[in-house]
Protein backbone atom coordinates (compact mmCIF):
# COMPACT_ATOMS: atom_id res chain seq x y z
CA UNK A 1 0.00 0.00 0.00
CA UNK A 2 1.21 3.55 -0.76
CA UNK A 3 2.49 5.81 1.93
CA UNK A 4 -0.11 8.61 2.19
CA UNK A 5 2.19 11.02 4.05
CA UNK A 6 4.39 11.86 1.03
CA UNK A 7 1.50 13.03 -1.15
CA UNK A 8 1.10 16.79 -1.69
CA UNK A 9 -1.82 18.41 0.06
CA UNK A 10 -4.00 21.33 -0.98
CA UNK A 11 -4.23 22.82 -4.44
CA UNK A 12 -0.99 21.21 -5.61
CA UNK A 13 -2.28 17.81 -4.56
CA UNK A 14 -5.56 18.43 -6.36
CA UNK A 15 -3.74 19.43 -9.54
CA UNK A 16 -1.49 16.38 -9.34
CA UNK A 17 -4.51 14.13 -8.79
CA UNK A 18 -6.46 15.73 -11.65
CA UNK A 19 -3.60 15.35 -14.12
CA UNK A 20 -3.16 11.60 -13.70
CA UNK A 21 -4.39 9.63 -16.68
CA UNK A 22 -7.98 8.56 -15.89
CA UNK A 23 -8.83 11.71 -13.93
CA UNK A 24 -7.40 13.94 -16.67
CA UNK A 25 -10.04 12.73 -19.13
CA UNK A 26 -12.83 13.37 -16.63
CA UNK A 27 -11.37 16.77 -15.66
CA UNK A 28 -11.15 17.81 -19.32
CA UNK A 29 -14.71 16.64 -19.99
CA UNK A 30 -16.10 18.51 -16.96
CA UNK A 31 -14.20 21.68 -17.93
CA UNK A 32 -15.51 21.40 -21.50
CA UNK A 33 -19.10 21.05 -20.29
CA UNK A 34 -18.72 23.98 -17.84
CA UNK A 35 -17.19 26.31 -20.43
CA UNK A 36 -19.75 25.33 -23.06
CA UNK A 37 -22.63 25.74 -20.63
CA UNK A 38 -21.43 29.14 -19.43
CA UNK A 39 -20.91 30.31 -23.01
CA UNK A 40 -24.41 29.18 -23.95
CA UNK A 41 -25.88 30.87 -20.88
CA UNK A 42 -24.03 34.12 -21.61
CA UNK A 43 -25.28 34.01 -25.19
CA UNK A 44 -28.89 33.72 -24.09
CA UNK A 45 -28.75 36.77 -21.81
CA UNK A 46 -30.49 39.82 -23.17
CA UNK A 47 -28.82 43.20 -22.82
CA UNK A 48 -30.59 45.79 -20.71
CA UNK A 49 -32.42 48.34 -22.78
CA UNK A 50 -31.75 52.00 -22.16
CA UNK A 51 -34.76 54.11 -21.21
CA UNK A 52 -36.34 55.84 -24.18
CA UNK A 53 -34.90 59.23 -25.00
CA UNK A 54 -37.18 62.23 -24.50
CA UNK A 55 -38.56 63.73 -27.70
CA UNK A 56 -36.47 66.53 -29.20
CA UNK A 57 -37.43 70.04 -28.22
CA UNK A 58 -39.49 71.83 -30.82
CA UNK A 59 -38.31 75.31 -31.65
CA UNK A 60 -41.03 77.94 -31.91
CA UNK A 61 -40.78 80.19 -34.95
CA UNK A 62 -40.07 83.78 -34.00
CA UNK A 63 -41.73 86.40 -35.94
Amino acid sequence: MENQSDRPVGFQGLVQWATTRPQAYATYFVALILIGGLSFYAGTLKPKKAPPAPPPAVSVPQG
